[in-house]
């Protein structure tokens, strides 16, 4: 009498996550206070009038703030745009 060995494979799949990265703004002092708010809320969507006041502050107060931690092509638009609306905005990757 044989005896069969039934060898199971693992059928799940690891995703690996993209790379996340960290959109900066950074403080500058030809924009007023107002007018970065009003860039951040209509670059970002998913900011909040109050989310970009304290973003805001924090670049002002300490030189650098964060803006948003997402995906790399979405930094690069968030950035560039933030850039183009006369800001200044780096990106980093999120380690």
């Amino acid at each position: 009498m044989a005896v069969e060995t039934i060898e199971q494979r693992s059928t799940s799949t690891v995703r690996k996550l993209a790379p996340r990265y960290r959109v900066l703004l950074h403080n500058d002092d030809f924009n007023s206070m107002e007018y970065v708010v009003q860039v951040l809320v209509k670059t970002v969507p998913s900011l909040t009038i109050p989310q970009a006041v304290s973003i805001m502050m924090e670049a002002h107060t300490n030189g650098i703030a964060l803006v948003i931690t997402c995906a790399q092509e979405h930094a690069e638009f968030y950035c560039e745009t933030l850039k183009n609306h006369s800001l200044t905005s780096t990106i980093e990757p999120d380690e």
